[in-house]
């Protein structure tokens, strides 16, 4: 048995776009909570002993090359590296074009390309992590449906972000119906892009 997080949209520096209009708005105190939750969540992921982290898109806000979010980017895995603990990521509509996915992260991260749907299996855990990426902000693509059969005997998790069928509120990125998710026969889907938990 093993434990891993799986966490979603934590849009590192996001604007905030409207805040400004408020008077006395915490905007800087707004942005320091985004980083807050990601050091959370690395404590949670020690804590718990996690094997891994996945992040399902949009972990950063847009397109714009910030370094400095970058570097404490690198710092929050670095600190899972020490321990041992792996991160699965897929870029989603925000960060699918940011110019940060071009950095050299510390080597317990993965990032999952945007051509196709790929694979890393983890032997020691009898785990199959699937995963593919955004290539551009607006992906229409049903991309749940290039993902991978589950592989017998371990225990399959995809990697999506999406505009699953059911929530037309949010823009129909890499939409998929339930269907297309249960078909392929793993045990869990870490999705992101709708902020809601069911």
């Amino acid at each position: 048995m093993f434990r891993f997080l799986h966490a979603a949209d934590v849009h590192l520096d996001s604007p905030f776009k409207g805040l400004g209009r408020y008077e006395n708005a915490p905007e800087e105190e707004m942005r320091d909570a985004l980083r807050d939750a990601l050091r959370s969540l690395v404590a949670l992921a020690i804590g718990e002993q996690c094997a891994f982290l996945v992040i399902a898109g949009d972990l950063y806000d847009g397109t714009k090359k910030d370094i400095a979010s970058a570097l404490f980017f690198s710092e929050q895995m670095k600190r899972l590296d020490d321990k041992g603990i792996l991160v699965f990521i897929v870029y989603g509509n925000h960060d699918a074009e940011t110019q940060l996915k071009n950095m050299r992260w510390p080597g317990n991260v993965r990032i999952f390309g945007s051509k196709q749907a790929e694979t890393v299996e983890l032997e020691e855990i009898g785990a199959a992590i699937h995963g593919q990426s955004f290539g551009k902000r607006d992906e229409k693509r049903n991309l749940a449906a290039g993902y991978p059969e589950h592989i017998p005997g371990k225990i399959n998790i995809g990697i999506l972000h999406t505009a699953l069928e059911g929530h037309d509120d949010h823009e129909p990125y890499a939409p998929c119906s339930l269907d297309d998710l249960t078909n392929k026969g793993y045990d869990y889907w870490a999705l992101g892009h709708v902020h809601e938990f069911s």
